[in-house]
């Protein structure tokens, strides 16, 4: 299984909280975070930092069916 990341930089107000959780999948770039790459094995580390997310401007989806794995509703 593979996880597809995603992150809204318009939403995203750079508090960092996602790098700071999972800095081998999240860096910020001008003071917005990106994916370091835009799809991952699936680790515990993409969903925290996913639902740690203030604005909830992270997505964590299933690659291939595109099931939202986090943040849960």
């Amino acid at each position: 299984m593979t996880w597809h990341i995603e992150v809204d930089r318009n939403t995203c107000i750079g508090t960092g909280s996602c790098a700071g959780i999972a800095p081998g999948h999240f860096e910020l770039r001008d003071c917005k975070s990106c994916p370091r790459h835009p799809t991952a094995e699936p680790d515990e580390l993409l969903i925290d930092a996913a639902e740690s997310c203030p604005v909830e401007a992270i997505t964590i989806r299933d690659a291939t069916s595109g099931e939202l794995i986090a943040p849960q509703p």
